[in-house]
């Protein structure tokens, strides 16, 4: 084994790095990350979020696509304790937050088995900004009063049972990593009987580079695959349509359209404003 050169005690700090945009990073991890000699990062964290980590810093990356995995959870969990002995300080930098379908928890344990103190940074979940961004409240008043956050696909591969449950309530469900069951995921909330239910596909969520489109269970496949949406969250419910009202464009100063109204009235909302 190295010997810690630094003379630092060995510390990780488990930090959430946000849904994309670096100016969503909190003050908290751009400290840690001004402090850290050595970063592990994720597939998901914004590139330009590493600047913020001194000149000399070692920076390591981890991540996980698909079938694509720089390492292994188990080599993560072993390279944290590892590298929090030889060098001091290390920061696990993860997209989103990192107790959010992160494996934070499961990483935390592991240090706390050999012995390494930790702590944790939240981060921004995807999960709630990602459609914020777009003019879409996971929650509000008469419309949705809780949401669910599923991961489509469990460790075997196969569809989550939750979302099952989730499509007979009426609460909004937001699915993260579930594009390759998005097929799926429609004929779930089909046997519902929800297939005028809207949705949103959101790629790149808060980034320059965001896309998305707007559809409902019904034709939202067919949409997304025309629009060539690739990797991105899902979310399904009726507060979809205040995307069409809050979204950023919908500051800007053009005149109302005839189908504004409609939409406030299967809102449930009173009249559209003069």
């Amino acid at each position: 084994m190295m010997k810690n050169t630094n003379n630092n005690s060995p510390f990780v700090s488990l930090v959430g790095a946000g849904p994309g945009d670096p100016d969503l990073l909190t003050l908290k991890a751009v400290k840690a990350l001004e402090t850290a000699d050595v970063i592990l990062y994720d597939a998901l964290v914004n590139k330009e979020i590493l600047q913020h980590a001194g000149a000399t810093v070692k920076t390591i990356f981890v991540g996980k696509r698909k079938s694509l995995h720089a390492c292994s959870q188990d080599e993560i969990n072993q390279l944290l304790v590892d590298e929090a002995r030889n060098s001091g300080h290390v920061v696990r930098l993860k997209g989103g937050d990192p107790f959010i379908f992160g494996r934070g928890g499961e990483e935390a344990a592991y240090l706390t088995e050999h012995g390494i103190p930790f702590r944790v940074i939240p981060g921004i979940s995807s999960s709630v900004a990602v459609p914020a961004n777009i003019g879409i409240p996971v929650t509000h008043r008469g419309i949705s009063e809780s949401f669910w956050v599923i991961t489509a696909t469990t460790s075997s591969g196969r569809l989550s049972g939750d979302i099952k449950m989730a499509a007979r309530s009426g609460a909004t469900v937001v699915i993260l990593m579930g594009m390759n069951k998005l097929a799926e995921i429609t004929e779930v909330f089909k046997a519902a009987k929800k297939p005028h239910t809207p949705v949103a596909v959101i790629r790149n969520g808060t980034c320059n580079n965001q896309e998305y489109c707007i559809g409902t269970i019904e034709n939202i496949l067919d949409k997304a695959e025309r629009e060539k949406i690739g990797p991105g969250i899902i979310v399904i419910g009726e507060v979809v349509k205040l995307h069409h009202l809050l979204s950023q464009d919908s500051f800007l100063p053009v005149a109302w359209h005839t189908d504004d109204e409609f939409i406030y009235q299967n809102l449930g909302l009173d009249t559209v404003p003069a």
